[in-house]
């Protein structure tokens, strides 16, 4: 009997072709030049313009996100942009769109910039980018996403947990001990937030670690606020944080003194580091179980899901317990 055919998986359509078409129905005129940049959750790529720049094409994950979620995070990055905080917002046409469709595919357009990661054991650089979150974190503040999520433990955290364990993802003789630990350290990060007590939630990049952040001689432009949501500020902040804990003061000194520059900051929020540290590293396992039918995501991420992971993942979760 002949094996059921796997069902195609959306990006399988995505071929050179449908992306070149598409970036051409916006009146561009593509030189056939045609880059893939490192993007998983969505594709990326860098489109060569004839007389022109390129110019970066994003392809939306379908189903994702709404097209009113995607519309709040470019109308996030324009009033960011407006405001001339340095971030890329996106290439928007003659009838004010920045949202597009072909083939299936909902699309948007980006100019192309350059620059490199922050060197963050600079304790410049850190000022420099506290300056950088705050003046971002003072807009966010103004007023709340309407159809975006909220970072917290029921979405980053338990929620993951539940999708790790139902699906079965790690294998039967560490499944225990993964439920038994994760189950613990969402206690422990629960009562972190218990601490903070009531903070202001405020529209975030959400994602903030180094490769979201293109460094030049004149300072950070920031990319891909595909991540952005309402939470606390703390979670654009620990995310440059690294090494012992008299290190990451030193670093969180830093950028605080930048950061206050333009807004407050919220010592009771410095209860949230641990915490949100450990809700990182469960969604982040959790995520890559939800994408392990796309095959661009075992190419990426071979050790994923090996028994060796998950052996790891249980230490790590053990020594992020004792952190808490």
């Amino acid at each position: 009997m002949d094996e059921p055919a796997k069902p195609e998986h959306p990006y399988e359509s995505l071929t050179p072709d449908v992306i070149l078409d598409a970036i051409e129905e916006r009146g561009f005129a593509c030189n056939g030049q045609l880059l893939a940049l490192n993007s998983y959750e969505n594709r990326v790529y860098q489109i060569g313009i004839q007389d022109s720049d390129f110019v970066i094409a994003k392809f939306y994950r379908p189903d994702r996100w709404s097209d009113d979620a995607i519309d709040e995070e470019h109308a996030f990055a324009r009033e960011l942009a407006e405001h001339e905080v340095p971030v890329i917002a996106p290439i928007t046409d003659d009838q004010g769109n920045t949202l597009f469709s072909h083939n299936g595919f909902r699309f948007t357009l980006f100019p192309r910039k350059g620059g490199h990661w922050p060197e963050l054991e600079q304790p410049d650089t850190l000022l420099r980018l506290g300056r950088f979150l705050g003046r971002l974190h003072a807009i966010g503040a103004s007023r709340p996403f309407e159809h975006r999520p909220t970072l917290d433990i029921e979405t980053f955290g338990i929620q993951s947990r539940e999708y790790l364990l139902e699906r079965e993802f790690p294998p039967s003789e560490y499944r225990q001990q993964y439920g038994e630990i994760s189950g613990m350290i969402l206690e422990k990060a629960a009562n972190g937030f218990e601490r903070a007590g009531k903070y202001q939630e405020i529209r975030l990049h959400g994602d903030f670690h180094p490769g979201n952040i293109l460094w030049t001689d004149t300072g950070a432009h920031l990319v891909d606020l595909d991540d952005c949501r309402m939470g606390p500020a703390m979670q654009d902040l620990w995310m440059l944080l690294s090494g012992e804990r008299h290190e990451m003061n030193a670093q969180l000194s830093e950028l605080v003194a930048g950061y206050e520059e333009f807004y407050d900051f919220e010592p009771r929020q410095l209860h949230l580091v641990e915490p949100l540290r450990t809700l990182r590293l469960i969604h982040y396992a959790a995520w890559l179980a939800m994408r392990w039918d796309d095959p661009a995501f075992p190419a990426a991420f071979p050790w994923f899901n090996t028994p060796h992971y998950w052996e790891q993942q249980i230490v790590i979760l053990r020594e992020q317990l004792l952190r808490l």
